[in-house]
């Protein structure tokens, strides 16, 4: 007998997960204190939320520009704003035109399985089709000279899956209570990353079918690299000697590199495995590993089990979570290529990773949220300088990973987990937490964060450099399950359901300083508790509620991108999940697009010459009915915008 496998017991939530039990400080904390200085620093939105309602006196003078600012683009954002709408259709400004492609199931390798409405599609066929619910992703030239801007390769992430869409009747249950092998593993094959090569032809976009094209999914070989590869906290029975793992899960945002590959960022990974021995290692608990887990894998793929079954770690599989958490890079361009992890990154809930402005000859610097509640920002530099047309991947293997503190006058520090620091091992010794090498704090980097009291933030979600003034910028996407006894009149709220936009500038412009200063660019909410860029409460043309998606274009515009959930989407002022566009000189910001129904606005890069953007649409009809992008009677699929100016011009200009 087949049933869905759907539990009686409340579900747990394992995309906001909250396993820190520390002490520290929390971002609420910090700004309750510095409320009256922080509305004088250089151009931040200040301080001045007062029992969850906003003041306006005084807040021009808290907005001024901040210091090094440029002239304003006479013609930025001179397109009209988009309503809120809550249409199952995208929505992009008059003069603008958005077409759906490179779907969930659309063929990308041999022999070119066509994708089949119903949740149709085998698990084979969907190892050769692209993966499910699309998220972060960048467009990589094959060409140069104007001929990059139609002739490249779209590299995007696979967060996660629907089980109610990619099976026939929904996930099921066999009858010894195993999920079916098939559904397993298709469910597998949907997940990770997938390269896609794809051309313009006239107005269209379409698919190549050449050899750059790879799926690389849940179950794909992949190396490990840095101070885990060897580890004793790495070795599992499927790599004894601990230097390889399979697959890659829960891809959520990305990054790139200047050598030209792509970082993909293993997010809500733990909720994917299971251990259910009496007493869990610290590198299970901390991260949120249970009893039970997202799908129900570990029955068909014993590897998803990390309870102890051997006598040691060669026998069985209790470090296979151990190989998840990472930055995982691929090269594009090599479709036989192994996947690396990075591990001297850290091992944390990765929601995306940006990289400093490069400078030859000095080290590079990469930041990094982690989305959770309650969790760091982080950012790892490099030991070695960067040498253009000489930098490769071993650059990402030795270097220092450090955690953020936000102090109350409006600096910060960066904390470095380095065992060889005498700063970091004081600290731990003083928490009373023992590490053994530098894997074990990079496997335990949130454990080394806690000891080290970095300051606990509403789940950091996407970075962004500013590529005209340097300054990096991190979205907060929410934390409800802060209390209003966490705050006062100041901001940010408890709890805080609107989520904000931090930025920080690095001493002296240099990414690999250890002192930072920072301000809040941004307080969303609706109109009557909310902060924009210039000072003023958000207005019909730009609130928004949960950013998490966040971008620069080559022309120094902010891109940001909303996933609300539950009550924010289905009534209130805010509509359906959106991206908005601000100018950080001229402190302007406008909705520029609204997606379909129940879906997340995630992932947004353009062509070189900014003439063609692509935007992801992840899970259409999550809550609401959807029926987006292939119409009536079709299940909902996540897709690919493609955006163009109908006078061919520069998007958002």
């Amino acid at each position: 007998m087949r049933t869905h496998a759907t539990p009686p017991a409340p579900p747990i939530d394992f995309d906001n997960e909250d396993s820190n039990p520390s002490g520290n400080r929390h971002f609420a904390d910090v700004l309750r204190v510095n409320r009256q200085r922080r509305a004088l620093l250089r151009g931040g939105v200040g301080m001045a939320v007062g029992a969850g309602l906003l003041g306006h006196a005084g807040l021009a003078a808290a907005a001024a520009p901040p210091k090094g600012s440029l002239k304003p683009a006479p013609t930025a954002l001179s397109f009209e704003a988009v309503p809120v709408n809550r249409l199952d259709a995208i929505t992009v400004p008059p003069g603008y035109t958005a077409r759906a492609a490179f779907a969930w199931g659309e063929p990308l390798l041999a022999p070119y399985p066509a994708y089949r409405d119903g949740g149709l599609n085998s698990a084979a066929e969907q190892a050769l089709q692209i993966g499910q619910h699309h998220d972060g992703m960048h467009y990589f030239p094959l060409e140069s000279g104007p001929r990059g801007s139609a002739h490249g390769l779209l590299v995007m992430n696979h967060e996660y899956i629907d089980q109610a869409t990619l099976h026939p009747a929904g996930a099921t249950v066999d009858a010894e209570g195993r999920r079916p092998q098939e559904e397993v593993d298709k469910e597998i094959a949907a997940h990770g990353v997938s390269v896609i090569e794809i051309e313009r032809r006239g107005q269209e976009w379409t698919i190549v079918r050449g050899a750059y094209n790879r799926r690389i999914t849940g179950a794909t070989p992949m190396e490990l690299a840095g101070p885990v590869r060897g580890s004793r906290l790495a070795r599992t029975q499927y790599s004894p000697d601990g230097t390889r793992t399979r697959g890659t899960l829960n891809n959520c945002a990305h990054g790139f590199t200047p050598w030209g590959t792509y970082l993909t960022c293993e997010e809500n990974w733990a909720g994917y495995f299971v251990n259910t021995d009496a007493e869990r290692p610290r590198e299970h608990a901390r991260y949120g590993i249970g009893a039970a887990s997202r799908y129900g894998w570990e029955a068909r793929h014993p590897r998803f089990d990390a309870s102890r079954r051997a006598d040691d770690a060669g026998g069985d599989f209790r470090n296979e979570p151990n190989t998840f958490g990472w930055i995982v890079e691929i090269d594009p361009t090599r479709p036989d290529s192994t996947p690396v992890k990075r591990t001297a990154m850290g091992r944390f809930g990765h929601e995306g990773i940006v990289f400093g402005t490069p400078r030859p000859g000095r080290p590079l610097a990469f930041y990094m949220g982690d989305d959770a509640n309650n969790e760091y920002i982080y950012k790892f530099v490099s030991r070695d300088r960067y040498v253009p047309g000489r930098a490769d991947g071993s650059l990402l293997d030795h270097g220092t990973l450090y955690v953020a503190r936000f102090d109350d006058d409006g600096t910060g520090e960066w904390l470095p987990l380095d065992i060889e620091d005498a700063g970091f091992r004081a600290a731990a010794a003083a928490a009373g937490v023992r590490f053994a090498d530098q894997a074990d704090v990079l496997v335990n980097t949130r454990l080394a964060a806690d000891v080290v009291g970095a300051t606990r933030m509403d789940r950091p979600e996407w970075g962004a450099v500013d590529p005209r003034s340097g300054e990096v910028y991190f979205t907060l996407t929410n934390n409800a399950a802060r209390t209003p006894g966490d705050t006062d009149a100041a901001n940010p709220r408890g709890p805080n359901p609107y989520g904000h936009i931090i930025r920080f500038s690095e001493d002296r412009g240099r990414h690999e300083a250890t002192r930072f200063e920072w301000d809040l660019f941004l307080l969303a909410g609706p109109e009557g508790n909310s902060l924009g860029p210039d000072g003023e409460a958000l207005d019909a043309d730009n609130i928004l509620a949960s950013p998490d998606g966040l971008w620069f274009d080559h022309n120094g515009l902010l891109w940001i991108q909303t996933d609300m959930s539950g009550s924010q989407l289905a009534s209130g002022p805010f509509g359906n999940n959106q991206m908005l566009v601000a100018d950080p000189v001229t402190r302007r910001m406008k909705r520029f697009l609204v997606g379909p129904v129940g879906c997340e606005i995630t992932g947004v890069v353009t062509t070189p010459d900014a003439r063609t953007m692509f935007v992801n649409v992840q899970h259409p009809g999550e809550s609401g009915s959807s029926h987006w992008p292939d119409g009536a009677g079709r299940r909902p699929r996540s897709a690919t915008v493609i955006v163009t100016r109908d006078d061919g011009g520069v998007i958002g200009a």
